[in-house]
């Protein structure tokens, strides 16, 4: 639990010191991303956040989504379908993806800051570009589609 608690301060202090009012629905959001792993789409958070605040419109959960991903507090995942969903990104982590049923899965290495730090490296002498972020997606199967018998095709 306080390892929640410095997140959302983290994240409170990181909207402040770029002048961002904190508005009691870019909290409710931030708390929510915060506290569901599910990696949710817009549609979902404001389902399940619109019945707790009068006030939020579809329009300010999209709104909050994209300053938060501006600001790194947030980071988008395309889904299967096209969409995107969204993630908390206040712990390092990666994400195990589904290809067969799109469940996405937080996984945290201790060896993530120097993996991703390499890997920029590597991409900045062979391309010339400069990086601030990254972002790691493996694909494949989840245990339940593999205890389904889905397989995927090599």
């Amino acid at each position: 639990m306080a390892e929640s608690n410095d997140a959302l301060d983290s994240a409170l202090k990181k909207l402040r010191e770029q002048h961002v009012r904190v508005t009691p629905q870019r909290k409710l959001i931030l708390d929510y991303l915060m506290t569901h792993e599910n990696h949710p789409p817009v549609e979902t958070i404001y389902q399940e956040l619109a019945p707790k605040m009068d006030s939020l419109s579809l329009a300010t959960v999209y709104n909050t989504l994209n300053l938060f991903v501006e600001l790194g507090i947030v980071i988008e995942i395309p889904n299967e379908n096209g969409g995107v969903r969204y993630d908390f990104f206040g712990r390092p982590h990666y994400h195990a993806i589904c290809e067969n049923c799109g469940k996405v899965t937080d996984i945290y290495d201790p060896n993530l800051p120097q993996i991703n730090e390499m890997l920029k490296n590597t991409a900045k002498q062979q391309s010339g570009y400069t990086f601030n972020s990254s972002h790691i997606e493996l694909y494949g199967l989840c245990p339940e589609c593999q205890a389904k018998g889905v397989t995927l095709a090599s």
